[in-house]
């Protein structure tokens, strides 16, 4: 639901009856399944804590990564903490406050920032995740949860060398799979495998967001505004979107992307961060690639820092918010908007701010992980809709707009019949 500002205009209800409702509720609580056996069974493992608890950590923090989706999206759910396999109990869940998830999260993340070890994931993944959750439940104006996610990103950042975390010097290496692999941004990855894996379980998102005509769908297009929102000179810019595509064998710029004559052709900037260096990939669309995803990365634990910094008072979040974008004026080596790799020359753009206010970072957010799925959580936790989804927002004008009702997507239609119980609370 809303994954990063790329519709025109989205008029249609989501409903508990959409396939891509169900499919995320479905495929979580698998992986939330799995947590729980590995937990339950790691109870009749009788070796010491030092050995057992750094390998059922990793379980405590695969649990609190899906429930922390999960609660995002659909707000008071069922939480499941034991495995079940009686028909009856699973037919008796109800639905489990948000708040009461989110303490749920916290305590799993906590337990794996205890003993998860320097791999992935690790300690510097399970507090950056806390720093995360925090500012998530902080919403806008719950001091002591904007003061917790603060302590928590500087735990991280003040510890980068011994995490071995940093900025990647070019933006670009983020996105390209050939690179990714050497960089010390990524803090918590999910790694594909240019594998064609059965039921879908692979790596759609280039053709996704590709052009028509060269190899991809046209189904996730940025507005204009989104593309004409980004500074000139911003390296960012660059990477972020395609702007020239083959065609027909004819090379051509996003003014003519319609001639490949497909009816959802548009004539726009498409999102170049998955499609550009793909790597290895099992489909001539560029299907099951070997991406390596960054769920959460250094750059955004020093924008939590500078969010939650701005809203406690802290001098350092200025700091930390020009340290984002004194990486984006590096350039580096990536593309022209076509195929012919080039090296982006530095540039002045973005300078240095010399003060900060909120809506500056969230800005800064907005820019820095666009298209990387973040876009929609910061809406909802910062309450965001009226203004975004108006006829001034980067989103695209949605006139059905509802805040009392559209922040939280309904519970898939299919699970309330087989457990009314899950209707609401």
């Amino acid at each position: 639901m809303y994954p990063g500002h790329t519709t025109d205009e989205t008029k249609a209800i989501i409903s508990g009856e959409n396939e891509m409702v169900y499919d995320p509720w479905t495929r979580i609580y698998l992986g939330i399944a799995a947590a729980n056996n590995a937990i339950a069974g790691a109870e009749n493992v009788n070796l010491e804590d030092e050995i057992k608890y750094p390998v059922t950590a990793q379980a405590y923090f695969a649990r609190a990564f899906y429930y922390f989706h999960l609660v995002r999206l659909f707000g008071d759910i069922p939480y499941i903490d034991t495995p079940v396999s009686d028909i009856d109990a699973a037919s008796s869940l109800t639905l489990t406050p948000e708040s009461q998830v989110y303490d749920n999260i916290i305590a799993d993340l906590q337990f794996a920032k205890t003993w998860l070890p320097d791999t992935q994931p690790s300690r510097a993944a399970a507090s950056s995740y806390l720093a995360l959750v925090y500012l998530t439940r902080a919403g806008t104006s719950d001091m002591t949860n904007f003061q917790l996610a603060f302590d928590e990103a500087k735990e991280v950042i003040d510890n980068k060398g011994d995490y071995n975390l940093d900025l990647d010097p070019d933006f670009q290496t983020l996105f390209n799979a050939n690179k990714i692999d050497n960089s010390l941004e990524p803090i918590f990855a999910l790694d594909y495998n240019s594998v064609e894996a059965p039921d879908n379980g692979y790596d759609q998102t280039s053709p996704m967001t590709g052009v028509r005509g060269d190899f991809g769908w046209s189904v996730a297009v940025p507005t204009m505004a989104v593309y004409d929102s980004f500074e000139d000179g911003d390296y960012r810019k660059n990477v972020s979107f395609q702007t020239e595509a083959t065609i027909n064998e004819t090379l051509v710029d996003y003014n003519n992307f319609d001639i490949s004559g497909h009816e959802h052709a548009v004539n726009r900037p498409y999102i170049a961060k998955y499609s550009r260096y793909p790597g290895d990939f099992a489909r001539g669309d560029k299907r099951a690639t070997s991406h390596n995803y960054s769920m959460l990365r250094y750059a955004e634990v020093l924008l939590i820092a500078a969010e939650a910094g701005v809203e406690i008072g802290s001098p350092l979040a200025l700091g930390y918010l020009n340290e984002v974008r004194s990486r984006a004026r590096n350039g580096g080596e990536s593309t022209s908007g076509g195929y012919t790799e080039v090296t982006i020359p530095s540039s002045s753009v973005p300078a240095d701010l010399t003060s900060i206010t909120l809506e500056d970072v969230l800005e800064e957010r907005r820019i820095e992980l666009a298209f990387e799925g973040k876009r929609w959580y910061d809406i909802k936790r910062r309450q965001l809709g009226d203004q975004v989804f108006g006829a001034s927002g980067y989103e695209g004008l949605k006139p059905d707009w509802n805040s009392s009702e559209d922040y939280d997507t309904p519970i898939p239609q299919d699970e309330i019949d087989r457990n009314p119980n899950l209707g609401g609370l």
